[in-house]
């Protein structure tokens, strides 16, 4: 039985690396991937999905309604917007991290104040400051990483060994701080 993760954020936020190195890192340890990814007007601050599907057997790299084991947004409004692929008993995780869609910059709409709310009620969410962690660190372009270090310790997978993968497929000159982060994700859930 394949198991499904839905990576959800705004342009810019690494939201497709982040997925990368997951797929790579299930690759390495013997499953078998399929990711899928949608990234639109990311460019102008759009919303991008990653969808990660990994198991014995995985057929297709689409995420159906309904069946994400776990939903990791890296902004709070995105969380909102893709609920829907939830499982009834999945995991939400929230990045507590806010980008104001241009409806809203531009005074036609607003950024509703009750997400944390909506969201508890209606799965089991859990809040990280990974924009904060991120800057504790001394870079606050690592908070991707730091989100998914929430996704593997959330998914049981930290025995795959993170850090060969990030120092396979990250630039040499972010080697160290992306591991720091990957490991204050694990800790911070």
């Amino acid at each position: 039985m394949a198991k499904n993760v839905l990576l959800v954020g705004v342009g810019g936020q690494g939201t497709i690396l982040a997925s990368k190195l997951l797929s790579t890192g299930l690759l390495e340890a013997g499953f078998e991937v399929k990711m899928s990814e949608i990234h639109g007007m990311s460019q102008r601050g759009g919303s991008v999905s990653s969808q990660v599907r990994y198991g014995e057997t995985v057929y297709s790299p689409v995420i159906e309604l309904g069946s994400a084991d776990i939903l990791v947004s890296f902004e709070l409004m995105e969380a909102l917007r893709w609920l829907e692929y939830l499982k009834r008993d999945g995991q939400v995780i929230v990045n507590n991290y806010i980008i104001k869609p241009m409806p809203v910059i531009m005074g036609t709409a607003e950024y509703p104040d009750d997400i944390p709310e909506q969201l508890c009620t209606i799965a089991q969410t859990t809040f990280v400051d990974a924009a904060a962690i991120a800057a504790e660190l001394g870079n606050p372009r690592v908070m991707n990483i730091v989100l998914l270090g929430t996704i593997v310790k959330a998914m049981g997978l930290t025995e795959i060994k993170w850090e060969e993968i990030i120092a396979k497929n990250v630039k040499v000159d972010f080697v160290d701080i992306n591991i720091k982060a990957i490991k204050a994700g694990m800790e911070a859930i």
